[in-house]
């Protein structure tokens, strides 16, 4: 619920912190004294769209904080979550307003939109008044207050609405792909049979790319390399060491060990140079080949490479490329199958939810029945007594609440058709049924916090007192702040503020302060008698707030 208010330099208002109880909170002045600037700056801390010129005239910024004790699981946990914002004990908000008119939100002291005010708004407070487009007014809404009346359970239908939603749309894009698919299934074969004849692997361009610049370059080296071939071997090199290491052995009995070294020496070279003749040998022989081999080698790199163009594809990945295609021409033989068992799911998920729906329309109905029963309770004690009140179920397209559209519709004259609640009323008639419909809505509602903007205007004497007996049976399931000018509605309050306003030479300012038992009682006289408080009207008074 509301625990506080807190309004620095708004509009009249100076500095001002209020604090709320739980149940019926009234909010009682002259008329002008400000009483609808309370309203205008709370609309203004929970986002609403009001008026632009808040600010106090001579000061740079206004500032509203509201603050809230809410309930375990409550929905603006869910807000909060979904806007990635902490929530630990009370729920703060705070909105500035800077006389330039740029305003700035708050959620507990993290920076937000506007938009997550009025989220949180929307799970936090309800206002009613005669220009209550929010709520009970709103014909996009009553089906939404039906359900919530009745107590009816929309999972199932919601559940069964996105199944048949999730395979409409799957059926959708199997056609869609099939018809794609078929378009193009004779061009599809014609290139994977390409893929499967020429069957590149992964690699093979680099691999032959390689080989090709191998072989083209052999041409031009195989020349010089036969020529060191020559030089390294028996004709050569080869044959001139080998020489000399016969003549040397030949020598070593008479040179006295001076040749041992050398020889050796000797020895390791011509080791050495065997290697080297046998890798030059190797190379020489990796030189030749067949010209055809090269041609051959050409022609499957350039066709790979020229199947990798036509597909705009890597070559490495024209492997992958025809498993694509052998999918999807597989797809194509297995659409027709696909599609027509993706028919009969559709099928059965269509009727179980016209199922669901129904049976959902079946519980409207009634919630609708029990609701226009307890209206006749609630109309009659308001003066009401001829009116009547429907809840209109009528069938309506398709959606994720089922297959039905509810209006709210009154009649307050014997005989004449029922039309929407906000133009057949008038003022007084219409705060009066709305007053009903809230009763009746709020019987199975805990913890939330309504506003009630002179919901008993036009009304007095045994009215009122209904009109105040019924807000205070609200409070006892939630908590209420009423505006009144009426002392019957405000002798019913649990708490009770008076708003008052006094000027100077230089500026008008209006404050809100709590009432003792005593002060209640000369503010409920003021109500009853204007500005002359008598005896009289101080005995008037103990007697409503005796009740």
């Amino acid at each position: 619920m509301l625990r506080g208010l807190h309004i620095r330099d708004m509009l009249l208002i100076d500095q001002l912190e209020l604090e709320f109880q739980a149940g019926l909170n009234v909010l009682t002045g002259e008329t002008g004294a400000g009483k609808s600037i309370l309203l205008d700056s709370l609309g203004f801390v929970l986002g609403w769209r009001g008026r632009a010129d808040l600010v106090r005239q001579g000061a740079k910024q206004g500032e509203v904080t509201a603050w809230f004790d809410l309930p375990k699981g409550h929905s603006a946990f869910d807000v909060l979550d979904g806007a990635g914002l902490p929530h630990e004990g009370d729920l703060v908000l705070r909105r500035t307003n800077n006389a330039d008119g740029r305003k700035t939100s708050f959620v507990n002291d993290r920076r937000v939109s506007g938009e997550i005010l009025r989220q949180l708004s929307d799970v936090l407070v309800e206002l009613h008044g005669q220009h209550d487009d929010r709520g009970l007014l709103n014909p996009r809404g009553h089906k939404t207050l039906l359900d919530q009346f009745g107590q009816i359970d929309l999972k199932p239908v919601r559940a069964a609405w996105t199944k048949k939603s999730a395979l409409s749309k799957e059926l959708e894009n199997a056609r869609a792909a099939l018809a794609d698919a078929t378009r193009d299934q004779e061009y599809l074969a014609h290139a994977l049979e390409e893929l499967r004849q020429l069957a590149p692997q992964k690699g093979e361009e680099e691999e032959l790319d390689a080989k090709r610049r191998l072989m083209q370059g052999a041409e031009k080296i195989r020349e010089d390399v036969a020529k060191a071939a020559h030089a390294l071997g028996g004709d050569g090199a080869e044959g001139r060491l080998s020489d000399a290491y016969r003549w040397l052995e030949g020598a070593m009995d008479v040179t006295e060990g001076r040749l041992d070294r050398p020889i050796a020496a000797l020895e390791r070279v011509i080791s050495d140079l065997a290697d080297i003749e046998r890798g030059v040998v190797d190379t020489l022989q990796a030189l030749s080949f067949d010209p055809m081999e090269l041609e051959a080698t050409e022609e499957r790199l350039f066709a790979i490479r020229g199947l990798a163009r036509k597909h705009q594809v890597q070559p490495d990945d024209l492997a992958d490329l025809s498993t694509d295609l052998e999918q999807k021409l597989k797809a194509i033989e297995l659409g027709e199958s696909h599609i027509d068992q993706l028919v009969a799911d559709l099928d059965a998920a269509e009727k179980a939810y016209v199922d669901v729906s129904e049976a959902v329309s079946l519980a409207r109905h009634k919630a609708a029945h029990d609701l226009e029963e307890a209206m006749i309770l609630e109309l009659s004690p308001l003066k009401l007594e001829a009116a009547e009140f429907v809840a209109d179920v009528v069938a309506s397209d398709a959606g994720p609440d089922g297959l039905d559209q509810v209006t709210f519709m009154v009649t307050t004259n014997p005989g004449a058709p029922a039309g929407p609640i906000n133009k057949i009323a008038s003022g007084g008639e219409l705060s009066r049924f709305l007053l009903a419909l809230k009763v009746c809505l709020t019987r199975n509602a805990e913890g939330i916090s309504m506003i009630f903007d002179e919901i008993d205007r036009g009304v007095g004497g045994a009215t009122a007192d209904a009109v105040g007996a019924r807000l205070a049976a609200i409070a006892q399931r939630a908590q209420v702040l009423v505006v009144t000018h009426s002392p019957q509605v405000a002798a019913k309050g649990a708490h009770q503020w008076v708003v008052s306003k006094s000027s100077t030479a230089d500026e008008t300012l209006s404050t809100v302060r709590p009432l003792s038992a005593s002060e209640r009682v000369d503010e409920i006289a003021r109500m009853l008698s204007g500005d002359e408080i008598t005896d009289a009207a101080r005995d008037a008074a103990r007697a409503l707030l005796a009740g």
